[in-house]
This record gives structure tokens, C-alpha cells and sequence, in this order.
């Protein structure tokens, strides 16, 4: 991959931060995927969630196919940080964002597995568990549901996600071979 030309590429996006490393330095931890079945309420109801995703071991040994990994961040504002119907409600513009970048990568003919903010929205109703994903190319898996400790890897290349106040920091990780 001409990482030049996509970094160079990504400067013209809205992108406040990221950074280049391997897959082998992500973090995984079933206590991630324990908030994901203890507290959101789109457990059990996406492809993109647990269980549907599969167990955690299964989510690294998928995530480690890719060598390397590009993670991004998006930052918008809302009105009140405590509401998550408000918060989850800005997830687009980062999920754009997301398929933006990928596809300048793609565009190399590179091979890519995309993880995100959805518990996915691209359909209204998702087909779990009855069917399966009617869009699993445009379907991106919420990072957290792979069991990725993804605040930790942001602190250790010293990414910015706690900008205070009603700010909201999305992340995507884009692993690629």
C-alpha cells in the first residue's frame, strides 16, 4: 500500500486523528464484550453485535488475518453528552467518514476488515438472526463488539478522545493485508 498517497489523501477528509500500527499490539478483552451484553441495548439484535459476531477469540483470530491496522478519529458535538439517543444520533458523519477511507484503501487493491461505531444501521430492520446479513460489505462491526480495548491503544500513540464538555470521539479501526 502507498501509504504517501493515502495519507496525503486523508488530509483533505475530516479526520482529527490517527494513526498507523501493526494488529498484533490491539488489546482484546472479554470485560469489553461483557458491557456489550450488560449494557447495550443492541445486544443480540445485529450481525454486527455479539453474539453474531462470535466469540472473542473468534473476533482476534479474524482481526489478526490483517497484519496491520489504521485506526481514525471523527469529533462532533451535541447538546448534552449524557444522552445517548443524541450521541448515537451523530454516528453518521463518522460512519461516512469510515467508508471514505476505506475505499481510498480498497482502491489500492488492498484487502481490508473494517470495524466501527454500528451496531449497524444500513438496514432499518436487520435479518438477525433469521437471515443473514443482507449487506455484510457494507456492514461495519462496532469495535467494542470484537472485545478491542480501544481507549488503551489510543492512549499509547497518544490520540486525543476525552475532549471534555459535549464532545463525542468516534473511532474506526481499518485492518488491512
Amino acid at each position: 500500500m502507498d501509504r504517501e498517497l493515502l495519507e496525503r489523501q486523508m488530509a483533505e477528509l475530516p479526520i482529527v486523528q490517527y494513526e498507523f500500527f501493526e494488529t498484533s499490539e490491539l488489546i482484546f478483552s472479554s470485560r469489553v464484550r461483557y458491557v456489550c451484553e450488560t449494557e447495550c441495548p443492541q445486544y443480540g439484535k445485529s450481525w454486527a453485535c455479539p453474539p453474531g459476531v462470535g466469540g472473542v477469540e473468534a473476533c482476534q483470530e479474524r482481526c489478526q488475518r490483517y497484519p496491520h491496522a489504521l485506526l481514525i478519529t471523527s469529533m462532533t458535538e451535541v447538546s448534552d453528552i449524557s444522552d445517548i439517543q443524541e450521541t448515537l444520533s451523530t454516528r453518521g458523519p463518522h460512519e461516512e467518514l469510515t467508508r471514505q477511507v476505506n475505499s481510498l484503501i480498497r482502491r489500492q487493491s488492498v484487502e481490508t476488515y473494517v470495524l466501527s461505531t454500528e451496531s449497524c444501521a444500513v438496514c432499518e430492520t436487520c435479518a438477525y438472526p433469521q437471515e443473514p446479513c443482507r449487506h455484510p460489505e457494507r456492514m461495519f462491526p462496532c469495535v467494542e463488539s470484537h472485545g478491542i480495548l480501544i481507549t488503551e491503544t489510543a492512549e499509547r500513540y497518544g490520540i486525543e478522545f476525552q475532549a471534555g464538555g459535549n464532545i463525542v470521539t468516534w473511532f474506526s479501526l481499518i485492518l488491512y493485508q
